[in-house]
């Protein structure tokens, strides 16, 4: 069956450090599991450590617990547990070791036989979480992270026994607030593993992560509509380095049509083209933010984007396509003849991360020529906020970093030759393509 399931399982173009995979029983959350599951297939023989990290159901525990058993076992074998990296967190600030949690607990247990049927050979650390703080849950997560050998395993279903439409509505909140890295968003009803979650999200903004939905149904899909007025809801996500994440060529495709259609439709109709997200791709409906750019003969003709997320990636390259051909208040609107010869690139952004520099010395020695894009923010003025932005791309005509800065502040509004008050910094990465 899990095979079956895996087999079946549509195949995303991620490449996970961390997965979150739902734990019902497999007729009713075993297909949106096996999308969690089926990018490992790829990496099979890299991992060889999973940290599994659930929330406890049968017994309560107060932030951490461990078991003190060596092996999980299932009907596909034993899979042994990490000793040597048990006892190190023997010593860590609220773990507890008792094998009593664990002894009916299926958090864990029921991922097992996925990453048996997929890896060749691994150990495991599980870990049941009680109400640990976003901070704790980060701490420990860190502890753990390890290299390409580790996958960090997230155990969580969402929402619990409501109908079907308000099941959906706020199963729907959660995936936004996972996408969009913000543990703040996660209510104590819209997971049963929140308190990983949250602070997974925390782990995930610091090191520049990007959350892709793979799945997101609940039991009234998968167990039939007639049950449909006390469902629970499942979903499964991806967490990749944003640096290295890639699009499929399918989707980059897609997302180059979509961008050229919206011109053409706004040059048309002289208004937005409305795009249904819904019936694109998974990574397509997620939650990114981007810029499209577009150049004529080799120059710039327009450059429109979004700084933070604030819809789906496909809906936002629409919007910033027509933008940036008919908004852009540096370029008059774009004709029917230049249409023919345009330039067209999309960049999508990782999550902006704060940079502590104290002055402009400081900034310049942290930047990262050719990968870094940067926003600067700083007060002209008592009064007057000031912002601009550079994409990675700006580096090829700025390579000296303190050329960079100075061009930037220009951008912003702010003195080439002052560093502002009350700066701030921001670097994010891209991936780019034509």
């Amino acid at each position: 069956m899990v095979g079956g399931l895996i087999d079946r399982a549509i195949e995303v173009n991620v490449n996970p450090k961390v997965i979150v995979s739902p734990h019902a029983g497999y007729i009713y959350s075993g297909e949106i599991a096996a999308s969690a599951y089926k990018p490992l297939l790829k990496r099979a023989n890299v991992i060889t450590r999973v940290v599994m990290l659930g929330p406890p159901h049968r017994q309560p525990v107060r932030r951490f617990c461990l078991p003190l058993a060596n092996t999980f076992s299932t009907p596909l074998g034993e899979v042994p547990i990490d000793a040597v990296t048990i006892e190190q967190l023997s010593h860590f600030p609220g773990v507890v070791i008792d094998d009593a949690p664990h002894a009916q607990e299926h958090c864990l247990e029921t991922q097992l036989p996925f990453l048996q049927h997929i890896l060749e050979r691994f150990s495991i650390v599980p870990i049941l979480v009680g109400a640990a703080s976003p901070s704790e849950v980060e701490a420990l997560v860190s502890k753990l992270w390890g290299g390409e050998e580790t996958l960090i395993l997230i155990s969580s279903d969402l929402s619990h026994y409501l109908d079907y439409a308000q099941a959906q509505a706020l199963d729907e909140e959660t995936r936004r607030a996972i996408e969009l890295l913000r543990p703040d968003r996660l209510g104590d009803e819209q997971a049963c593993g929140r308190h990983v979650l949250r602070g997974l999200l925390k782990r995930a903004g610091a090191l520049d992560l990007r959350a892709t939905t793979l799945d997101l149904r609940n039991s009234g899909d998968t167990g039939g509509s007639r049950n449909r007025d006390r469902v629970v809801g499942y979903g499964a996500w991806s967490f990749e380095y944003a640096a290295s994440a890639r699009l499929c060529d399918r989707d980059r495709r897609q997302l180059g049509e979509v961008a050229r259609l919206a011109i053409t439709l706004g040059l048309k109709n002289r208004r937005m083209a409305k795009v249904d997200a819904s019936t694109f791709s998974r990574p397509l409906q997620a939650m990114r933010a981007c810029f499209v750019t577009l150049t004529l003969d080799g120059n710039l003709r327009g450059c429109i984007g979004s700084v933070t997320p604030n819809e789906p990636l496909v809906t936002d390259v629409a919007a910033n396509a027509y933008k940036a051909a008919f908004q852009d208040p540096r370029f008059p609107r774009l004709t029917q003849e230049e249409i023919s010869r345009l330039e067209l690139s999309v960049s999508i952004l990782s999550h902006p991360r704060p940079m502590d520099v104290g002055n402009e010395a400081d900034a310049v020695k942290a930047l990262h020529p050719d990968v870094d894009g940067i926003i600067l923010q700083g007060q002209e003025d008592q009064v007057h906020l000031r912002r601009g932005l550079f994409l990675p791309q700006v580096w090829r005509q700025l390579p000296d970093p303190g050329q960079f800065l100075t061009s930037l502040k220009l951008k912003a509004g702010l003195s080439p030759t002052e560093w502002p008050v009350s700066a701030q910094l921001w670097r994010y990465r891209t991936e780019t393509f034509h």
